[in-house]
């Protein structure tokens, strides 16, 4: 690739370089979550902010952690995942929003996902459709254990990523209805939990730069409960999964020490 910065290190799209970034990252794709999420964080500052991307920087249980946002979709994701990775972070979690599928998944709950169904255009140019897009066991069980100890509820399992948001929630207008009627059909047979735009990006570059990464959502609502007649609580505000974010990394980060410490041991 050629280089647009004249030499200088800096990456093209988030305006950092190595040596300004921790290797543990939290990726909102809201740049307005940023500044939310950093506010957990110890001594929090603000690195970059260009185009859809804003960085900050702090600490948490002493260890450098970066919260970069993503955008919409997955273009700006692998953007970011890729830009990160060259900065030197190594391991990063997901967090946003979904709207359910599964007819047990309420708004308020929050989804760990272990694998995303490929349903958005960028991470076929990094891999076969039949590739699997997966989450890290390490970041699941992180997320899993922070979110038993902040006694929120969760699910874990599969989510559903696309690139066009009304092409969920108003199928029926678009010209190739007849195909994601009845895709959506199968998610929900599937078990599906929930629809995103940004975790089968994630993973499957993930996968191909040898990196961890995660996703941990919130749920703003679900609209087959409410085909069903069914209590659908629609809630925007994201707190509770800001504090888990925090809470899954400060515990990704503990466990990684225990297992860095009991190889050392051995």
């Amino acid at each position: 690739m050629s280089d647009y910065m004249g030499g200088t290190g800096i990456q093209f799209h988030l305006r950092i370089k190595k040596g300004d970034i921790g290797r543990y990252v939290i990726l909102p794709g809201d740049p307005k979550r940023v500044s939310k999420i950093a506010k957990y964080l110890e001594d929090p500052v603000l690195v970059a902010d260009n185009r859809e991307f804003t960085i900050y920087n702090g600490k948490l249980e002493g260890e450098l952690v970066t919260v970069c946002s993503t955008g919409i979709g997955g273009p700006s994701a692998a953007i970011a995942i890729t830009e990160l990775k060259e900065c030197g972070a190594d391991t990063f979690l997901r967090m946003g929003t979904c709207g359910g599928i599964d007819l047990e998944v309420e708004g308020g709950h929050a989804v760990i996902a272990t694998g995303a169904v490929r349903m958005d255009g960028t991470s076929r140019e990094y891999a076969p459709i039949e590739f699997p897009a997966v989450a890290n066991i390490d970041i699941v069980n992180a997320c899993r254990e922070a979110a038993e100890s902040e006694n929120l509820p969760y699910h874990l399992g599969i989510v559903q990523c696309k690139d066009s948001f009304y092409g969920q929630h108003s199928p029926q207008t678009m010209p190739v209805s007849y195909k994601l009627e009845s895709l959506w059909q199968g998610w929900k047979r599937l078990g599906v939990l929930a629809s995103e735009m940004e975790s089968a990006t994630l993973f499957t570059v993930a996968s191909y730069l040898k990196v961890r990464c995660g996703t941990v959502l919130f749920v703003i609502g679900n609209q087959e409960r409410e085909k069903e007649g069914l209590t659908n609580n629609i809630i925007h505000d994201t707190e509770p999964v800001i504090k888990l974010s925090v809470s899954c990394l400060r515990t990704l980060i503990l466990n990684d020490r225990k297992e860095q410490a009991r190889k050392a041991h051995k």
